[in-house]
């Protein structure tokens, strides 16, 4: 019984060695991925066998007639190729693309006169409503016959009105550099049908930059300027607002929409949008201008109460003296209902961190909490109201809400951030070994600020943290980067200042070459940062790099530096140093990018 046992599977291995064999042999697919596969690494006379024989029994596929001619002419058997398809042509002369193929052979043999020929014939084969039109276009395009694939397309478009290739033609203009013949294909295209607008700011964006003076931005806003006059439409004023809008021109952007309202009175949506990109880049009178637009035109109170909030958030970022007043007025015409709990939760926020006052903030957010409708709603104010714990240094309270959040909304972002502040808290009380055990679960976090922030604490927890009980002087960080968290700065300058000079804590000191020594500057360069002393900022940043110009904060350094002399102390010459050490020396920092379009563009470089 065992030997038949054994029979049995030697002869079904058997089988299925042969059975796969045979199918090997027999399945076309097979064949073909056996083909590519020896065409991709150069074995060409291999290939030329598999395509040959697919060919034979598949002479209409055009695909194995197209890899066949290729591996002729790679193994110069161009001779091959042209009979093949001369004789292909001459059994049916309706396959006008063949022309092409034909003329491309002619090419590689510099013979261009007999090219050109064939290239005209297949031109001439579209005025007389040759069924391969398209394909005639496609394979001048696929063989980079770009101006012959031009010409293609747009003798298909004049023989059938119906058609409409300027999508391809733009392509191909592109990819000539012609910008202003890609952009008016693209204006043509859109002209003809409204629902290509999304594809072409897509395509469009990846010749525009934030430089107005960049040479496709001009040609760009030209061609729409000049569209609107001959043909006015909505979709011009859309594409000039997100021009404006690229090139951080809100205020140009903001006109635009307006315009776009006056026609088209749907909604808000891309006006309040464009307020809170112009907030996000600290163009202010914009954003003002934006939330108080959509103020004075909506009827809906949510509306109305989404942009006096923000109005708030610029109040506070201008650090107008007035913002209490400006929130009591805003509860009066609202009330403080379940309709006005952002507007709670950012004033606790502002009483809390800019005014001192975390009791009265306290008793908003618990008030706020009986109105709230969602459990997510629910999490939004406990997450503020164990921030204002945290802030008065209430940690174990601050955990108690960050731990329930973080449990009910365990997948959800707001559990990952609930789960960040149970770390970052842990940290600031010195319990770093939680505080890690939270940090690595996050490290792998959906979303990728979470996750970068949950590295960044990670890294510098596991760099500084004490070893066998020896004084580090981290405790004594952790407590300084809180101080600055409860935006305390002087307390957090004094508690730096201790690390330097206090003996208990450290017993030389804190001296260049310690690990937390660049941390230790780089949160007091940060604080200066915030208070505006921006040269003293800069000084504390140079001594990171006096110490260790290849440390783990030497990109941040440099990008900090170069912002303060580009946006703060208006220094181009020095922010443009700063910029060009990134792009030269960081070339796997995050400010990569940034940098190297930052440097150009003070240089007085065309971005394209």
């Amino acid at each position: 019984m065992l030997y038949l046992s054994i029979m049995k599977q030697f002869l079904a291995i058997i089988f299925f060695l042969f059975s796969s064999s045979i199918f090997s042999q027999d399945d076309p697919q097979s064949e073909f991925f056996l083909a590519e596969n020896y065409f991709r690494e150069g074995d060409y006379e291999k290939a030329t066998q598999i395509y040959k024989k697919l060919y034979d029994v598949s002479p209409f596929n055009t695909t194995y007639l197209y890899k066949l001619i290729s591996c002729y002419q790679q193994t110069e058997s161009f001779e091959t190729a042209e009979n093949l398809l001369l004789n292909r042509l001459k059994k049916d002369p309706s396959q006008t693309y063949l022309h092409v193929l034909i003329g491309n052979n002619y090419s590689k043999l510099q013979k261009e006169n007999l090219a050109e020929i064939e290239f005209q014939k297949a031109l001439k084969s579209i005025e007389n409503n040759s069924p391969y039109a398209t394909t005639i276009a496609q394979i001048f395009n696929d063989y980079n016959l770009l101006k012959y694939a031009i010409l293609a397309y747009k003798k298909a478009m004049e023989k059938n009105p119906s058609s409409n290739f300027n999508f391809q033609i733009a392509q191909i203009y592109g990819e000539q550099g012609d910008y202003k013949k890609m952009f008016e294909s693209y204006i043509d295209l859109l002209d003809k049908n409204e629902r290509y607008l999304s594809l072409i700011q897509r395509y469009a964006s990846k010749y525009i930059t934030d430089d107005a003076e960049n040479e496709a931005n001009i040609l760009f806003r030209k061609t729409l300027l000049q569209k609107s006059v001959n043909n006015p439409k909505i979709e011009w004023n859309i594409l000039l607002s997100w021009l404006f809008t690229q090139q951080k021109e809100y205020e140009k952007a903001l006109i635009q929409e307006k315009a776009i309202y006056t026609r088209n009175k749907a909604d808000f949506t891309i006006i309040f949008e464009l307020g809170q990109i112009s907030f996000e880049n600290k163009n202010y009178e914009t954003a003002q201008n934006c939330f108080q637009f959509v103020i004075e035109k909506t009827t809906l109170d949510k509306e109305k109460i989404e942009a006096n909030l923000y109005l708030i958030k610029i109040a506070i970022a201008i650090k107008n003296p007035n913002i209490s007043t400006l929130f009591k007025a805003l509860f009066t015409e609202f009330d403080i209902n379940a309709a006005t709990i952002n507007l709670q939760v950012a004033y606790a926020d502002f009483l809390t961190f800019q005014k001192n006052e975390p009791e009265n903030a306290i008793a908003i957010l618990e008030k706020a909490m009986t109105f709230s409708n969602s459990k997510f709603e629910a999490a939004r104010i406990k997450l503020k109201l164990a921030d204002v714990f945290v802030f008065t240094g209430n940690f174990n309270k601050a955990l108690i809400y960050f731990s329930q959040i973080q449990t009910q909304l365990k997948n959800h972002e707001l559990g990952q951030e609930a789960q960040f502040k149970v770390a970052q808290t842990s940290y600031f009380k010195g319990d770093f070994d939680w505080a890690k055990a939270q940090l690595k679960v996050l490290k792998s976090a959906t979303t990728q600020l979470i996750a970068n922030d949950a590295v960044e604490l990670y890294l510098k927890i596991i760099d500084n943290e004490p070893v066998d009980s020896i004084p580090s002087g981290f405790k004594e960080f952790a407590n300084a980067e809180l101080l600055f968290y409860q935006n305390k700065y002087e307390e957090a300058l004094k508690e730096i200042n201790r690390l330097f000079y206090d003996k208990t804590i450290l017993a030389n000191g804190l001296i260049p070459g310690e690990i937390i020594y660049d941390d230790v500057l780089f949160l007091e360069a940060k604080i200066y940062i915030k208070q505006e002393k921006f040269i003293e900022a800069i000084e504390q940043l140079e001594k990171i790099i006096a110490a260790d110009n290849q440390g783990y904060l030497t990109d941040d350094v440099y990008y900090r530096i170069a912002e303060i002399y580009n946006f703060n102390l208006n220094n181009p010459e020095k922010a443009k140093e700063y910029y060009q050490k990134i792009v030269f020396e960081q070339h796997s920092s995050i400010y990569l990018v940034d940098a190297r379009n930052k440097f150009r563009k003070l240089r007085g470089e065309i971005l394209n």
